[in-house]
């Protein structure tokens, strides 16, 4: 554990490099923040893309204040005839498992990430955000060797990037997607970034960029307008605070799904504790399929059974809204001062479509496989989410942020960290690194190997109820951590799983 005063960590070398550089440079940890989402854009651009968006949990220095940013994606305002829509499936290629997801220009929601990155800078910021911007447009003019890790994800999802030849043209100019070793660039990125950092958010709804989108968009088949783009606003709202082993947990609140769920979970264990049970892996995974039960039998009344009237509001409000689980990077920030930053982005995996010449793809957030055009998903609606970013606040003054990708493994990965830190008083390190399992609302128990002789034989006992994995894997999230003990200590710690990074400042 370092005597250092700073930490970041975040799913890539270079978005932890850059949240760095800015703390180095006398930024704070939400200026870090900014620029590690920045950089994501370029570093990983699979996960993320100013065409996307999220949410940050923000702690200020030695205070409880906490409060949500949320800039995910709200369905169009007006849907367009299924006959004018551009919408089709592709096949993302896992290996073992294929997925089928919804690409085109219908399968765009409106996109929060520019308001976003303003609304936390002007709220929070310290440098200017010429200077937070500067990393990122620096890696993607320059560019930089591409990891394993996401050549490998440019496989998965290869149908998209070579969907159109915007797209093709960077992520995979010989005709296939780049592979590991390769130099990427992304030049039209690089001045996209430069130009939101001097006009600010309104480029991407009456500046150029936004422009762009609503040509596209009526051009070729998707559903945003520029009333889309004008009426988007950030909502500020307060997390869902829940109190687990003596630390108070600000979580995700509704429409998000994830904070309501880990919330029942931490519930399930608290109350499975004191009816003289553990809770080891065994009490986790009961907790896990008592969550899944409680949704499957109740829905939309799930409130109605879970006792305590500030969970059951939680958990019918998150209910109501469409639910979008995709690919999810996170970023986690604590600055010598004490501030914490937990963010969490998502761009789904991109329409398949580069807008106009700046270098990015707009999400696919209503390209689920059972969403369609002629679905009822409702119109001018913020879309929950599973992202969760989490900070946790311990009574000797220790504060940890933490969140996930993940999809629908966000919400336990979450929650098997939280319990690893607060339960078991692990270290950060082992608490993200130690192995995870995950209950699926069919049943099956995915588990990593190097449980407890007890858990696996359990798991082993369920049949095809039961998936044993050969070793840990992305399918169980990528838990990026950062932790400031009450004494100023720090630790961080980049899921292994992701290829995640940490750095100490």
């Amino acid at each position: 554990m370092s005597k250092a005063k700073s930490v970041v960590a975040a799913g890539h070398e270079l978005t932890a490099s850059a949240a760095a550089e800015i703390l180095a440079d006398g930024g704070n940890a939400f200026d870090a923040a900014i620029a590690g989402v920045c950089m994501s854009f370029v570093a990983e651009a699979v996960f993320a893309s100013p065409g996307g968006g999220g949410f940050l949990m923000g702690r200020q220095a030695d205070s409880e204040a906490v409060r949500l940013f949320d800039f995910f994606v709200e369905t169009p305002l007006k849907r367009r005839p299924a006959s004018e829509v551009s919408f089709f499936p592709i096949q993302a290629d896992f290996g073992p498992a294929t997925q089928e997801f919804h690409i085109g220009l219908g399968s765009s929601a409106t996109p929060g990430m520019a308001q976003g990155l303003f609304a936390m800078h002007e709220a929070y910021g310290r440098l200017p955000m010429k200077c937070l911007v500067e990393p990122a447009v620096r890696a993607a003019r320059s560019g930089f060797s591409l990891s394993a890790f996401q050549a490998y994800l440019f496989t998965v999802i290869a149908p998209i990037l070579t969907a159109s030849a915007g797209v093709a043209k960077i992520f995979a100019p010989g005709g296939a997607p780049m592979k590991a070793g390769e130099t990427f660039r992304n030049e039209g990125l690089a001045e996209t970034l430069e130009w939101l950092a001097e006009d600010g958010a309104r480029l991407f709804v009456d500046g150029d960029v936004g422009k762009a989108i609503v040509t596209q968009s009526r051009d070729l088949g998707g559903h945003l307008t520029h009333e889309d783009l004008k009426r988007y606003d950030v909502a500020l709202r307060e997390p869902l605070f829940w109190r687990h082993g003596g630390a108070t947990v600000a979580l995700n609140p509704p429409p998000a799904a994830s904070g309501p769920l880990i919330a029942f979970g931490l519930s399930f264990l608290d109350a499975h504790l004191q009816q003289g049970g553990r809770i080891d892996t065994l009490g986790v995974h009961a907790a896990m399929e008592a969550t899944n039960a409680v949704r499957d039998k109740h829905g939309d009344g799930l409130a109605s059974c879970l006792g305590g009237d500030a969970l059951a509001k939680e958990m019918c409000a998150a209910a109501q809204h469409k639910q979008a689980y995709r690919g999810t990077t996170h970023i986690s920030v604590i600055d010598a001062e004490g501030n914490a930053a937990s963010v969490s982005l998502s761009n789904g995996e991109g329409n398949g479509a580069i807008v106009g010449p700046f270098g990015f793809m707009l999400n696919n957030m209503l390209g689920e496989e059972d969403v369609t055009p002629g679905d009822e998903w409702r119109e001018g609606t913020r879309l929950s989410s599973m992202m969760a970013p989490t900070i946790i606040m311990e009574a000797d003054g220790t504060v940890t942020a933490l969140g996930t990708g993940g999809s629908n493994r966000i919400r336990t990965a979450v929650l098997q960290v939280a319990v690893n830190l607060l339960a078991h008083g692990m270290s950060l390190e082992d608490a993200v690194a130690t192995p995870r399992l995950h209950v699926e609302r069919s049943g099956v128990t995915s588990f990593e190997p190097g449980l407890s002789e007890e858990a696996e034989a359990a798991f082993r006992a369920l049949g095809d109820r039961g998936h044993a994995w050969p070793e840990p894997n992305l399918f169980f999230g990528g838990v990026h951590a950062a932790r400031r003990r009450g004494k100023g200590d720090v630790e961080g710690a980049g899921d292994p799983r992701r290829q995640g990074a940490a750095r100490v400042v």
